[in-house]
């Protein structure tokens, strides 16, 4: 059966947690870089029919500039999406990890469902769930993610049933089974590039 989609599609905000501000070294440097994996992950979500914006925190100064974009679209969910492996964020781990804490919370106070994607976040589960995640996406997390949201937004399945999952149970994190490495690299279409501003 074909999903008809609504005019009104759920809104998503995609964002992650290196803020070149945090990053001295990098930011003497400037070189900012676009959030490859935050913009595939943003792509697969909207191939699946949700509308999709970002909050790009590269150039952001503080974890607090992530409001403004929250109260202006209003989205169901915000999910931070991190590559699971970064030279960067893994060089000054400890502050990007405060960042996402600390948009999780501003993202969870203002009535959003919060989605987590990184290598800390599932090695940490019980931080993370603290600050306001609902969900932490574990391994690769593409489908994961769209699983995920068809399981929170459209009633379909159950997150019990979501490969690479974990969230709260009976009050305890709680992590389904591990998702298969996906083979079919071609499946996953091109970074969402227009969600980027370039020019700055």
């Amino acid at each position: 059966m074909k999903y008809v989609f609504p005019l009104a599609l759920p809104e998503i905000l995609f964002t992650h947690s290196y803020f070149l501000a945090f990053d001295p070294k990098e930011r003497k440097a400037m070189m900012p870089y676009a959030p490859l994996g935050t913009l595939y992950a943003a792509s697969v979500a909207r191939a699946a029919g949700y509308s999709v914006r970002l909050f790009d925190a590269m150039l952001a100064e503080s974890e607090r500039d992530i409001l403004p974009p929250i109260q202006q679209h209003k989205p169901r969910v915000v999910v931070i999406y991190d590559d699971d492996f970064n030279y960067l964020t893994k060089m000054c781990l400890t502050r990007m990890r405060e960042a996402a804490l600390a948009m999780a919370e501003i993202a969870k106070r203002a009535g959003c469902i919060v989605i987590i994607h990184g290598s800390d976040a599932a090695d940490h589960l019980e931080k993370y769930f603290a600050h306001g995640a609902d969900y932490v996406l574990c391994g690769e997390g593409e489908r994961t993610l769209v699983e995920t949201l068809d399981t929170v937004l459209r009633n379909e399945g159950s997150k019990e049933s979501v490969n690479g999952l974990a969230y709260l149970k009976d009050g305890k994190p709680w992590r389904n089974a591990e998702r298969a490495v996906m083979e079919d690299l071609d499946s996953i279409p091109f970074p969402a590039w227009d969600l980027v501003d370039v020019t700055r």
